[in-house]
């Protein structure tokens, strides 16, 4: 008889619902259990000895990482995510995960930057080290995920040390689990429809550090730099508006002025294009801890403008 396994999925929440409802999809059509904390009530015990109990009865973790670190557990220092996966781990639970790419981070971003974690970006750095130097797959859309999800399970269908739940007198309880199921991938649509709606709010918006996107476009679109001979032999001129839209993912990312780190190219961007981006508050110094160099990175205003550039350069009429 195929026994089911009960799979705890883990992940920062409200940048990650439509990520959760595909895992929950693709675990319950692949004849699983998916399991969560938005499932269950704490009830008189606390919430981290609540989320103990379910990782202890499930027989899989999954997480799902994006790009937010997540809130903090005051007496670990870590994030709940990744003292979830570290707990796991520690009871010997079978793990996989599932890692967002760098393109489709940068896209969320440009919709919300708040997907972007800034407030503990080399915890979030640390985390991501960790989960890659174990069972990891990357992902670019929702596909990946339930591909991953349903490649995954069907290995541990044949792990003998996993127990599962095998069919027995006690129906009623599984179709309730089951039924709690259902009404949450309902939940997670609603609020996955209502994140749209906010983000696209949010995108119409056209007002950018207190400056119309129109006039703001028009003034980086006149001034222009030069850029020197070592990174191009021909010391080409670029517009500031240019430059910025086409090397929009390695400003997201973030520049240093490490010497040991950075390339020539970063250095350029860093004392002589950033500053320039920085007038208009699109770009910003981020502390970076236990280090002696700075990192200057899009600011989210920064990457409001590119979201509205994105879209607009969608809206122009084809020639």
């Amino acid at each position: 008889m195929k026994k089911k396994l009960q799979v705890f999925i883990s992940s920062t929440y409200t940048d990650m619902l439509e990520e959760r409802q595909a895992a929950v999809t693709a675990v319950l059509n692949a004849g699983h259990i998916p399991a969560g904390m938005e499932l269950f009530k704490s009830g008189d015990q606390s919430q981290k000895e609540t989320i103990k109990r379910w990782i202890d009865e499930s027989d899989v973790y999954m997480l799902i990482l994006g790009g937010r670190y997540g809130s903090l557990d005051p007496e670990s220092g870590k994030s709940y995510t990744h003292w979830e996966y570290d707990y796991a781990g520690e009871q010997g639970k079978r793990r996989f995960a599932v890692v967002i790419t760098e393109e489709k981070l940068m896209d969320k971003a440009r919709k919300n930057p708040d997907y972007l974690e800034r407030e503990h970006y080399s915890h979030y750095q640390e985390f991501k080290r960790e989960v890659l130097g174990n069972i990891s797959k990357f992902y670019e859309d929702t596909k990946d995920i339930k591909l991953t999800v349903m490649e995954s399970l069907k290995e541990y269908e044949f792990d003998k040390s996993l127990v599962g739940w095998i069919k027995s007198d006690n129906l009623q309880s599984m179709e309730k689990i089951l039924l709690e199921n259902a009404e949450l991938i309902k939940e997670n649509a609603r609020l996955a429809r209502e994140c749209e709606k906010l983000n696209l709010n949010a995108i119409q918006n056209t007002f950018i550090n207190g400056m119309q996107y129109e006039d703001m476009e028009s003034v980086l679109e006149n001034m222009s730099i030069n850029l020197p001979k070592e990174i191009d032999e021909d010391e080409s001129e670029i517009s500031l508006l240019d430059f910025f839209t086409v090397e929009s993912d390695t400003l997201s990312i973030g520049v240093t002025n490490s010497a040991t780190l950075s390339k020539d190219f970063e250095i350029f961007i860093f004392y002589h294009v950033a500053p320039k981006l920085m007038q208009f508050g699109l770009m910003e110094k981020v502390k970076v801890a236990g280090v002696q160099y700075e990192r200057i990175q899009t600011t989210k205003d920064g990457l409001k403008f590119l979201g509205q550039y994105e879209i607009r350069k969608k809206q122009q009429p084809r020639a």
